[in-house]
């Protein structure tokens, strides 16, 4: 195959799993998308976190938020634990590299917040220990997951939402994580300012 019938492969690929992907998540988006709208009308914040490309995908969320998605609003409280070198490095110099996210999230997180854990493969274990801090710290989780959702699936509870991509390849699961991510971003801002 040569590289331009590779490409267009690769945007087939994209547009099948984003077709697959439509129906079976958007029950599941539309729930994320109201528990973070009641965890923002009540005061509460959103603390996203991932490694890699994931990393990557909580800051986005976290700046559309914080500053603007697709219209002027006021900012939301958003804070993605992936961004502080000096504190991800110390945590994971002083304690281990599993605590980056869970130690911050006992020191930031209340009850009432929310955890947006982002695992393409759900098995990335500081993604796993910041959900059971969260856990403890009485916040709720939406998980953006893929594969067969690995052992975070089984870690949420009933009040959690996992968002989980049905796919196996990481980068087309990435894909849809960054547009489930933007539908949240629209669910927000439609439901806390209505229409622009």
């Amino acid at each position: 195959m040569n590289a331009h019938d590779r490409i267009i492969q690769h945007f087939h690929d994209s547009i099948r799993t984003k077709q697959v992907a439509m129906e079976v998540l958007a029950p599941a988006i539309a729930d994320a998308g109201a528990l973070m709208v009641r965890c923002l009308s009540s005061e509460g914040k959103i603390l996203s976190c991932g490694n890699g490309g994931s990393a990557a995908d909580a800051q986005h969320f976290s700046s559309e938020l914080l500053n603007r998605f697709e219209m002027e609003r006021p900012g939301l409280p958003a804070v993605a634990l992936t961004t502080d070198s000096s504190t991800l490095t110390s945590i994971a110099n002083d304690a281990d590299y599993s605590e980056v996210f869970s130690k911050q999230i006992r020191a930031l997180g209340q009850d009432g917040d929310v955890l947006l854990a982002i695992s393409t493969s759900g098995q990335s274990p500081n993604v796993l220990a910041a959900v059971q801090a969260a856990h403890e710290r009485g916040m709720r989780v939406v998980a953006l997951t893929g594969k067969d959702g690995g052992p975070m699936a089984e870690r949420l509870r009933d009040t959690d939402v996992e968002i989980r991509v049905p796919a196996t390849v990481t980068a087309r699961i990435q894909e849809v994580h960054l547009l489930v991510i933007h539908c949240l971003c629209d669910s927000i801002d439609r439901s806390l300012f209505g229409s622009e």
